[in-house]
Order: structure tokens, then C-alpha cells, then sequence
């Protein structure tokens, strides 16, 4: 199957060797997506719902690219630096996937790379390739 390297001009996914996304035949895995903005600052430091709006948006960009978009997301996955901010975090998700009610899971981690990010979002899609 064709491999497609889908990547949103982070300049470390050549200096990682990451990219956002990776497609390969139907399938899209989008990877850890922090609250950033282009030029790689945090969004909404402290606010855990703008930072979640912020993920999913850069999620959808990613699927997007790929062909895709948040219909065809069968799973994510909120990783959180404070559990308890579970709540406000899937009142936001709710609102994009209320009615796709793609498979969930939401854990908490002790930090991310920046620890402005009060939260990470992956995504896994399927797209009908017909």
C-alpha cells in the first residue's frame, strides 16, 4: 500500500523524523497534536478548552490534507497533564464529534514536551477509498 507523509511545516519532523500524519491505503493516524499556532506558540496557555478547539482544528487540517475530515475519525485520544480537566476538554470535543461518536480515550500524563500544553489529541480515521 501506498505510504502518504502528510506534515503541516513543523521544522522538527526533519530534525525528529515525525510527521502530523501518515496514510497508508485507507487508514489516517494522526500523532500527538499540541495547542500550537503556525509559528509554533502555544494557544490559550492556561485555558484548557481553547487549547482543546485548537488541537482538534489542527487535527482536522491534518485530515484534510490527507483527503479526509472528522467524519471518517474512528478514535482519539486526550492525553491530559491534570485528569480533571476531562470535562471542559470533551465539552469541546462534543462539539465536533457529538454525531460521529468515534471511540475515546482519555488519560492523564505527567507533562508534555512544553508544559504551557495542558493537553494532546490523536486521531485515527478510515476513509472509503471507492
Amino acid at each position: 500500500m501506498k505510504r502518504e507523509l502528510i506534515s503541516n511545516g513543523n521544522p522538527l519532523e526533519d530534525i525528529i523524523g515525525f510527521s502530523r500524519a501518515v496514510k497508508v491505503g485507507p487508514y489516517i493516524t494522526v500523532g500527538g497534536t499540541a495547542p500550537v499556532d503556525e509559528n509554533g506558540k502555544t494557544v490559550g496557555v492556561g485555558d484548557i478548552k481553547i487549547q482543546t478547539r485548537k488541537c482538534i482544528e489542527i487535527l482536522k487540517a491534518a485530515l484534510e490534507q490527507a483527503g479526509s475530515g472528522l467524519d471518517d475519525v474512528v478514535r482519539t485520544r486526550i492525553l491530559l497533564t491534570d485528569i480533571n480537566n476531562w470535562k471542559a476538554a470533551v465539552e469541546v470535543r462534543s462539539e465536533f464529534f457529538r454525531k460521529i461518536k468515534p471511540v475515546d480515550t482519555i488519560m492523564q500524563v505527567s507533562s508534555f514536551v512544553n508544559p504551557e500544553w495542558l493537553i494532546e489529541i490523536e486521531a485515527d480515521a478510515i476513509i472509503d477509498e471507492a
